[in-house]
């Protein structure tokens, strides 16, 4: 399913509402003058407001599915609708705010 190319200014949040940030991004390849984000790089949580007990807070998140069919040297790009993952929570990521101008299948 194709979806709007996510790069570092794109804003991304945890399902519980904390900011998630892409620890890198891809600096060769840019869409609207920001680098993009690739699927294997994790991305860092931070404000997520659940409690530590009973359940942690998400700390890290990862897409697990990104583009298939277009790369950046060789690693998918992250795309608005591809499957993520927070750990230790196992809840997704959201993509809220991204570029409207390039999509990826």
């Amino acid at each position: 399913m194709p979806g709007f190319v996510l790069h570092q200014g794109a804003v991304v949040m945890c399902m519980h509402g904390g900011t998630a940030m892409a620890t890198a991004a891809q600096p060769r390849v840019r869409v609207s003058g920001m680098p993009v984000s690739v699927t294997p790089l994790p991305w860092t949580v931070a404000g997520c407001p659940l409690a530590s007990v009973p359940s942690p807070p998400c700390v890290t998140g990862q897409w697990l599915v990104g583009a298939l069919r277009v790369r950046a040297l060789g690693m998918p790009l992250v795309i608005s609708t591809g499957t993520a993952t927070c750990v230790p929570t196992g809840t997704g990521l959201i993509a809220v705010s991204q570029q409207p101008r390039v999509l990826a299948t």
